[in-house]
């Protein structure tokens, strides 16, 4: 029997975020908000999402802050 399977992290994008200042490069910009989960699959087919929760990134930098 041949089974097909995996695990890892998910991203989807939200839209844009709130403008922030970056503490990181300190750019003010709208950020990304996207939400993001660890998932289990077999076949493809998404079987168990954990750790779910949304961020919004630096859209210049890459710098995620939880929302």
């Amino acid at each position: 029997m041949f089974f097909l399977f995996g695990f890892g992290s998910k991203q989807k994008d939200l839209g844009p975020g709130s403008t922030r200042t970056c503490p990181r490069c300190g750019n003010t910009t709208v950020w990304a908000r996207v939400k993001q989960y660890k998932q289990f699959t077999v076949f493809f087919v998404p079987l168990v999402r954990w750790k779910r929760q949304q961020l919004e990134i630096c859209t210049i930098c890459g710098t995620a802050v939880v929302v």
